[in-house]
Order: C-alpha cells, then sequence, then structure tokens
C-alpha cells in the first residue's frame, strides 16, 4: 500500500512509503508510526473503481479500511477516484529508468502520489 504527504497551500505531493499488508491486512503498526509522525489532517484513500466508474470486486474492503483509519486515528478520511493511477504511475517509473520488475521494485507509493495530487487539485 502506497503512503504519500501533501501541502494543500502549495497543492504538491511526494511519496513518502510502502506499507506492507498480509492477507489484506495493512501493517498498522508502521501505519499508526507514520500518522504519528506526520499528524495529517486527512487521509485520501484511492477508491478502486472499474473503468465504468462501478464498484470494484474490492471497493468494499477499501471502504472498511476508510473506516478503520477514521475510528483509529480520529481523521476525516476521503475516497478518491484511483483509476490509472498505477498505470500512470508505471508509466512515469519506465520513462524514468525504473526496469519494469514491479514485484521487485514496486511503486505504490507513487501511486498514491498521483491519487493525492488528483484530490489537490479538486480543491
Amino acid at each position: 500500500m502506497g503512503v504519500a504527504v501533501g501541502n494543500t497551500l502549495s497543492r504538491t505531493a511526494q511519496p513518502l512509503a510502502i506499507i506492507g499488508a498480509r492477507d489484506g491486512v495493512p501493517d498498522w503498526d508502521a501505519l499508526t508510526k507514520l500518522v504519528e509522525e506526520w499528524q495529517p489532517q486527512r487521509v485520501v484513500v484511492g477508491h478502486p473503481l472499474n473503468m465504468d466508474g462501478s464498484e470494484s470486486d474490492i471497493s468494499q474492503r477499501v471502504m472498511k479500511f476508510a473506516r478503520q483509519i477514521e475510528g483509529r486515528y480520529q481523521r476525516i478520511v476521503t475516497l478518491v477516484d484511483e483509476r490509472l493511477s498505477s498505470r500512470e504511475a508505471k508509466a512515469a517509473a519506465l520513462a524514468s529508468g525504473h526496469n519494469g520488475d514491479f514485484a521487485a521494485k514496486p511503486i505504490d507509493d507513487e501511486a498514491a502520489t498521483i491519487i493525492l495530487t488528483t484530490w489537490l487539485n479538486e480543491q
């Protein structure tokens, strides 16, 4: 799971980290450390919609995750359409010299940056 941080004044975002997950459960300890360190006012979560805009198979899990973040950290959570963010991140990585082995060198944090930038630009 990619994590990015942003600034609403400058409307900029940058990659921060990639948080592991096991069997669909995020590494809550790692996420808690980031929340404590960065103290975000809001958490933007990518909403995995199908290309036609309908809910995807994992949309319910993402919405549950968003509710868990709200409960654990008392933060506002905003879901943002993440369609094409991974494709855009892969294209940018390849253009920057990535070798294309995204399993060995994931770019989830770059995709998170794109999702956050989308939200920032809509504000």
